[in-house]
């Protein structure tokens, strides 16, 4: 089980596709990837693109934070459909 970790559904939990399809970026990684990401380029009103996406958290994670608009592609249409 992953979290939003920031923004307005800070703390909400997501669920992760079961087994090794996946690995969800931590919470740790996640917030220096946004810190990083907020210091170049604003996010409020964004449109960002997750690739590979898995669980959806950073795409989420970046709606949350104000993203106007998330496109979560997944390689795996096993892990898609969950």
């Amino acid at each position: 089980m992953t979290r939003i970790i920031a923004g307005a559904a800070r703390g909400r939990r997501l669920a992760v596709p079961r087994g090794e399809v996946t690995r969800p970026t931590s919470d740790r990684a996640r917030e220096a990837l946004f810190s990083t990401v907020d210091g170049l380029v604003p996010l409020h009103g964004a449109h960002v693109l997750d690739l590979y996406s898995g669980s959806g958290a950073l795409g989420l994670e970046a709606l949350s934070r104000g993203a106007l608009h998330a496109l979560l592609v997944e390689a795996d249409r096993r892990v898609a459909l969950t």
